[in-house]
């Protein structure tokens, strides 16, 4: 069962919003430290653990500097990304830009920070040599198709747009060989917020067995292999965590039994989580501003679909509790939503939860990835703020709240008309 526990009491949270007006999204950081430092612990036995944090899942440059901190470096897909990796400090080969219909400025800045580079297909080996040159590190990123099944988050490898085929592997590796490059990686991510131990295993037995093919067929010797990030949460109070010292322990046997017994003992292993690092340590703190009762009782909050997209996108469950009505029984059901003129802008739907009042406070859990990070104008809705609970008990500012002149900010002519 996962422990689904607001870090605050109520009279703490209120003394917040006082001064940092709802909604907002607030991290704990002594348990992101806490998670990552568990990460690291469960693959200390690997030679160089590499643990690329995604920064899509939170990009905000205060939460990386935290993850520095604690040996994290950077998994990045774009230029943003690689800018406010720079800014919290994380630089050269602790960036990985794992390339996806790249271009070229995104290449250039990847070769001047040193970072790795992980191209996403065969063709892009021209088009970085063109524009940006190449890197000291390369790397390619493997869809394996048929071979393994995905999840229903990522889908279908063979139906994915990510990476290259088992026989363009061998030949993108040796026409890198050929070109002069010295220095590989080897990547793959073909899950997303998986539970099952197994699966973990499963990729790294795949991936252990291409590299010493790669050894074998092209005399090359990977330095690491990044086995992707997937590593799910319990977004669901009955739902049981990944144990990731079994995951480790699970991978260290097939590491012993493919990669030591072919003379590869030296191989790198690398992930690239995001949200299994700091998802289960964010919270959408929201008020209640209204009750609405038709043919269903609907609570209204001043969040939205804006601050929160996984529920209306993919009906993703998210737990929710009332501030200071934890331990009062679900005696009532609602569908708790956001001001959106679109009606899947529903956090819960037929959710039991304890009678609400306007003006209480909600928690939405584990919004710790994915959650600011997919957040969006429409209907002219402003982001809101970002939180740090510190571990000390204070709260740090990390991104303030848009405001109406932000939302102006990029248009033009209506300089000198806004209110």
């Amino acid at each position: 069962m996962a422990d689904k526990k607001f870090p605050l009491g109520v009279k703490e949270l209120n003394k917040i919003i006082e001064k940092y007006p709802t909604p907002f999204h607030i991290y704990d950081e002594k348990a992101i430290r806490s998670n990552m430092r568990r990460l690291s612990k469960a693959f200390s036995w690997a030679p160089g653990f590499r643990e690329y944090y995604a920064v899509k899942a939170a990009p905000n440059p205060r939460l990386l500097q935290v993850l520095k901190e604690e040996g994290a470096g950077a998994d990045c897909s774009s230029l943003p990304e690689l800018l406010l990796s720079e800014k919290a400090g994380i630089i050269g080969e602790k960036i990985m830009l794992t390339s996806n219909d790249t271009p070229a400025d995104e290449f250039q800045k990847a070769i001047e920070l040193g970072a790795i580079i992980n191209l996403d297909d065969i063709s892009h080996i021209n088009y970085l040599e063109k524009n940006a040159g190449l890197p000291e590190v390369i790397s390619f990123r493997y869809n394996p198709g048929s071979i393994i099944e995905g999840n229903d988050i990522i889908g279908k490898p063979e139906e994915a747009k990510y990476g290259l085929t088992r026989e363009q592997i061998f030949e993108a590796y040796k026409i890198m060989q050929d070109k002069g490059v010295k220095r590989f990686g080897l990547h793959t991510m073909v899950i997303s917020n998986e539970l099952h131990d197994n699966a973990f295993v499963a990729t790294a037995t795949m991936m252990f067995k291409l590299a010493v093919e790669l050894k074998e067929k092209l005399g090359i010797r990977v330095e690491f292999i990044n086995l992707g990030g997937g590593i799910g949460i319990p977004y669901r109070p009955e739902e049981k965590p990944v144990n990731l010292e079994a995951v480790g322990l699970g991978i260290k046997k097939v590491y012993e039994e493919i990669l030591v017994a072919a003379g590869l003992a030296e191989v790198e292993i690398a992930f690239e989580s995001g949200r299994a690092i700091t998802g289960p340590y964010g919270y959408l703190v929201s008020t209640v501003l209204h009750e609405k009762r038709t043919y269903k009782d609907y609570i209204g909050l001043d969040a939205s679909m804006a601050n929160l997209m996984r529920p209306g996108m993919y009906g993703a469950y998210h737990h929710i509790v009332v501030a200071g009505k934890e331990n009062d029984e679900c005696t009532n059901v609602y569908d708790v939503t956001g001001s959106l003129c679109e009606n899947c802008d529903k956090f819960a739907i037929d959710r039991k939860l304890p009678k609400i009042n306007i003006g209480d406070k909600v928690i939405i859990f584990d919004t710790g990835a994915h959650g600011h990070s997919m957040g969006f104008n429409y209907n002219g809705k402003l982001r809101s703020a970002e939180l740090l609970l510190r571990e000390d008990g204070s709260v740090e500012i990390i991104r303030r709240a848009e405001t109406i002149d932000d939302y102006f900010a990029t248009l033009t002519g209506f300089e000198n008309s806004l209110m």
